[in-house]
């Protein structure tokens, strides 16, 4: 068999078994995204695979890039990815991804030991821009007077007159009521 035949029927094995699995996701004839783990867990990664021109006789090329994992540290990165390379090498010849996600699904634990959560996102060079443009729309919202709403906004027309004025004496007090409330 070729390469491309190979990959025909690797393709159409995965379509059929993870048919309505949110955690697969066929991106494009050769390139797939595998969630392992659940979108509430600290420990959830996002496997990103391409398949190259002589897949399976060559190893597909993996990588942990996604958004998804911004809050894995690199050197954890770095290890799930060789040890994924490692069981892809133990499978050149044949159809491998299934194998590849299920192994990563039974030891995510042992790949994620180290694993430290990065209390922020990691930056990366595209990114080094974005914080200081957060910081520079935060201090333009703070610099907003507050807005009335539409009920505050009738009391005050009902206040005023035709010119937007007060009437005079609207914060008068009445001495008769207040003399009348004291004596009693």
């Amino acid at each position: 068999m070729t390469a491309n035949e190979d990959q025909e029927m690797e393709l159409e094995a995965l379509r059929s078994i993870y048919e309505g699995d949110d955690c697969f996701k066929e991106v494009s004839p050769t390139s797939f995204q595998f969630r392992i783990g659940d979108h509430e867990d600290p420990k959830a990664f996002l496997l990103d695979v391409l398949w190259p021109e002589s897949y399976p006789e060559t190893a597909p090329q993996m990588s942990l890039q996604a958004f998804f994992n911004n809050r894995l540290s690199p050197s954890t990165k770095q290890e799930i990815i060789s040890k994924l390379e490692e069981q892809a090498e133990a499978n050149l010849g044949c159809a491998m991804m299934y194998t590849l996600f299920e192994w990563a699904k039974e030891n995510q634990a042992d790949l994620m030991e180290n694993h430290q959560p990065l209390k922020e996102a990691v930056a990366t060079d595209k990114d080094t821009e974005a914080p200081k443009q957060i910081e520079e729309t935060v201090s333009k919202k703070k610099e907003k007077k507050e807005q009335l709403t539409k009920a505050q906004k009738r009391k005050m027309v009902a206040r005023t007159d035709n010119k937007g004025e007060l009437p005079r004496g609207w914060n008068w007090v009445d001495v008769v009521k207040v003399k009348t409330a004291m004596a009693v």
